[in-house]
């Protein structure tokens, strides 16, 4: 531990690199259903692989998912797994890799500039950082 509540924060291109390395590594998405259908995804396909899809906050009140560390145990998330966890900006993600640490899950990450990082000086995301505008792999339905 880094003398945080989690295993600490990584960048989009350090948690690609770590799931490029470690296949049992898992990137879980904690958007909403809408930022995932809308905003697009992380595209692991190229890695053999998916994200897990499980949203901390449930759209459109932002309520906490009560039942957010049985549905991410359903998508076969171990608690020994090296975890990355990604958000829009990275704080709820940070938020979710703190529960997780407090349940037992061992190397909880949190993807700290998230798949659109935060507002550039034009109020728009995805530019300046995050996982879009590292330029690695995603896709929108």
């Amino acid at each position: 531990m880094t003398g945080q509540s989690y295993a600490g924060d990584v960048t989009s291109r350090q948690a690609w690199e770590i799931l490029k390395e470690d296949e049992t590594a898992v990137l879980v998405d904690v958007r909403t259903s809408a930022e995932w259908q809308f905003v697009g995804l992380p595209d692991l396909r190229e890695l053999g692989r998916g994200p897990a899809c499980v949203q901390w906050q449930v759209y459109p009140d932002m309520a906490v998912n009560p039942d957010f560390a049985d549905q991410l145990a359903t998508q076969g998330v171990a608690k020994d797994a090296t975890v990355l966890l990604l958000c829009r900006s990275g704080a709820r993600s940070r938020h979710a890799a703190i529960a997780l640490t407090q349940l037992g899950y061992e190397r909880c990450f949190n993807v700290a500039d998230g798949f659109e990082g935060g507002l550039d000086d034009d109020r728009h995301r995805g530019i300046r950082e995050g996982w879009k505008a590292a330029g690695l792999p995603w896709f929108q339905h």
